[in-house]
């Protein structure tokens, strides 16, 4: 289309599974443009043959349906939306209305465009919930993203006795390394979005951040209802609930919103009114901290050299970095500040291949993660709380005192409020993993 953002009217055309190639269509179109075609192939299928798992997978897939069509609906923020196949449910557009909303939040603030006030998620009052009872075997999905949370998520699960599998997103090489050193296979999904999104981009179409662990949350749903799993794992901590700022009107903006509690707690409700009760999503590191994360994963040495944090291993492009790290992200920077809490210098270099905290290069990066005069960056990284604490730790520790950063911003810490390590590395309370499941995380999350 000529003017992206001139768009009126935003279709959820159809949705469509072919059983024999495992391929799902999702169709969209803005105005009267071509037809936007997103496909995800979903390898070595079986197609179940209880129609009660049929029924469950089908109202998946039509939630999947409604939560990826953000990355095209955002493209012009066409304030009509149509549903050719079927307006969703009260308890759907609700839900729909705070993922696209608060999920584009960074999108909206970035952009300086009012995103709630296009949004029109029209319900039909009479349509009901419709879950599915159904029996699924005890075992888990976990998602893997190749960094430490993922890796320390797996280890739990697998300690605890479940039965995983690990999966991703994607074709990752990174991921399929980090899974491959921990001796077990890995489900690999296809996304493929549409090219017509790219062309749209070029023609000036709104372009920005989006909730993108919703859409993964729903395809792996779809996922554990194809190869029958009880269980969807996910490794998103506390800190994802901390806003990433927060704007003059009092709105807060949370970069990891479809990793918070809230939407966890959203999701879950949908999937079990919506989908089944027998099946559950949710995080298994909710309890802790960033820091309490890293603790954890510092034991994990078979992972030292094959993980990576770095965001920028994970584009749609495939990575844009010849090593796992760029060095130069905030992604490194609190990789690297976390890490030095319990590593001495030299771990810490071999882990990442450089010493951020002795390079006054990245003087400003830090002072945005410790909220030093600077707001947090837009990433995923610990509380702004969690990295005062750790460079508060640096500042006495003899091996780490004397690094450059650590020893120039230290004493501008002074005055300021600063949680005790100590108490960041106890598990909260509030989390969503399954009381059915707790006897088996016993001294793990407690």
């Amino acid at each position: 289309m000529a003017k992206p953002k001139s768009a009126r009217v935003f279709s959820f055309l159809s949705r469509n599974f072919d059983p024999l190639t495992g391929t799902a269509y999702l169709t969209y179109r803005v105005d009267d443009g071509p037809e936007l075609l997103e496909r995800m192939v979903f390898p070595h299928t079986p197609w179940p043959a209880d129609p009660s798992r049929q029924q469950a997978f089908e109202q998946a897939l039509e939630l999947l349906h409604l939560m990826a069509g953000v990355s095209y609906w955002k493209a012009g923020l066409a304030p009509v939306m149509e549903f050719p196949a079927g307006r969703p449910s009260p308890l759907v557009a609700g839900f729909l209305a705070e993922l696209y909303g608060q999920g584009l939040a960074e999108f909206s603030y970035v952009n300086q465009v009012d995103v709630t006030s296009r949004l029109s998620f029209e319900a039909d009052p009479e349509r009901m919930a419709q879950a599915v009872d159904l029996l699924l075997p005890e075992r888990a999905l976990v998602a893997m993203g190749g960094g430490k949370d993922s890796l320390v998520a797996l280890d739990m699960a697998r300690r605890s006795g479940l039965e995983v599998l690990p999966a991703c997103i994607g074709g990752s090489a990174l991921i399929r390394n980090t899974v491959s050193a921990a001796k077990l296979p890995l489900l690999q999904i296809c996304r493929e979005l549409s090219p017509q999104l790219k062309i749209m981009n070029a023609a000036g179409a709104w372009n920005g951040h989006v909730p993108v662990t919703a859409i993964n949350s729903a395809i792996l749903v779809c996922a554990a209802l194809l190869y029958g799993y009880r269980y969807v794992i996910f490794a998103n901590e506390r800190s994802a609930d901390e806003a990433t700022l927060t704007t003059a009107d009092g709105k807060a903006v949370n970069h990891q919103y479809s990793k918070s509690s809230d939407f966890e707690q959203a999701w879950l409700n949908v999937i079990h009114t919506q989908i089944s009760p027998a099946l559950d999503c949710f995080s298994l590191l909710r309890p802790f901290s960033e820091l309490d994360i890293v603790r954890r994963f510092t034991e994990l040495k078979d992972f030292h050299t094959v993980y990576s944090s770095c965001n920028r291993n994970f584009h749609l492009d495939g990575p844009s970095i010849s090593g796992r790290w760029c060095g130069d992200c905030p992604k490194c920077r609190f990789a690297a500040l976390s890490l030095a809490v319990f590593l001495s210098p030299q771990e810490v270099v071999q882990i990442m291949g450089v010493d951020l905290l002795d390079d006054p290069a990245q003087d400003d990066g830090l002072r945005e993660l410790c909220a030093l005069g600077r707001d947090k960056p837009f990433e995923c990284v610990g509380e702004m709380g969690e990295s005062r604490a750790a460079l508060a730790a640096l500042a006495e520790n003899p091996d780490w005192r004397d690094k450059a950063l650590v020893k120039k911003l230290s004493p501008e810490l002074a005055g300021l409020e600063i949680p005790a390590l100590a108490d960041l590395l106890l598990p909260a309370k509030r989390h969503a993993i399954p009381t059915s499941l707790l006897p088996q995380f016993k001294g793990m999350i407690n």
